[in-house]
Parts: structure tokens; sequence; C-alpha cells
């Protein structure tokens, strides 16, 4: 009868005093990541991840890092480091189209008009001793013909920049 009673109370205190594992301690204990961000999320509406430089091109159907494309600069800041005030111009294959990605906007598709210019709606186009983009008859950007972004000075002595 006793071992009876015994081995009951000593079930109940086995089940008592076990730790809960979801307890808001046992939690504490847990290593937390510090950043719950999971790398690649930023995937735009057509799978391009923003984070890698990668943004949907509509001309060429695909994810392509506009910044490999000719950069223009902005007229009334032309020899400015900063390539997100810049645009940047990427042509099909043909060449007959030209897709501008303007900074903060959707980008546009020239189509071609003339052996050397490109137009859409109010923007033009024009290659001539390098590209420039004209809206409503106002050039906005220019830049020369090389592709990616570029440098416009040096932190080197003795190389362009120097005074």
């Amino acid at each position: 009868m006793y071992k009876k009673i015994f081995l009951i109370i000593w079930v109940l205190v086995s089940f008592v005093s076990c730790k809960k594992t979801d307890s808001p301690q046992s939690n504490v204990d847990k290593k937390q990541p510090k950043d719950s961000t999971i790398v690649g999320a930023d995937q735009d509406e057509n799978g391009c991840l923003a984070s890698a430089g990668y943004t949907w091109s509509k001309l060429n159907k695909e994810c392509v890092k506009a910044f490999t494309g000719i950069q223009l600069n902005p007229v009334n800041n032309a020899s400015t480091e900063d390539v997100t005030l810049c645009a940047f111009v990427l042509f099909n294959e043909s060449g007959d189209k030209a897709e501008v990605f303007l900074p903060d906007e959707k980008s546009i598709i020239l189509s071609k008009t003339a052996p050397k210019t490109w137009a859409f709606q109010d923007y033009q186009l024009i290659q001539s001793n390098g590209f420039s983009l004209l809206k409503a008859g106002v050039k906005v950007y220019t830049g020369d013909a090389e592709m990616g972004s570029k440098v416009t000075g040096s932190d080197n002595p003795g190389e362009e920049g120097q005074e």
C-alpha cells in the first residue's frame, strides 16, 4: 500500500517539477538572429533582386543591371559621381529601340525615328559626340558613348583632377 502511495506521489512530483520548454525564460536562453531579414527577399514583381543591382527591362524582358548601360549625367550636375542621379541607356540587339532608366522613375522605351535619334512622347535621345537626352526640347542628360558608370575625378595626385 505504501508503495502505491509513494509511486503516485513520485509521479506527481515528477510532473510538477519538470521545466516547461516554451516558457519565456527558455526563450531568453535561445540565441536569436540579430536581423530577421531574409536574404534575397527584395525581389520585385518580376523576380529581379534590387539589392544585387537588378531591375526589370521592359525592352529586353529580363532582369538587367541598368548601370552597365550608357551613363548619362544630369546637365545641371554633369560632373556628379552620384550614379543615383544619372540616367542609363540600354539598346535592344537591333538598335532600333532604347530603354532609358531615369532616376526615381520607371524606365521609358524610345523608338528610332532617324539614323541617330530615338523618341518617345516628349523625350528624345540623340547620338552626336556621345548621347544627349532631351525632354520637351531641353537637354536634361548628357554623356559619352562608353558603357558602365564613370569616375570623373581622381584621388591620386598627378592624375586627372589634380590642381
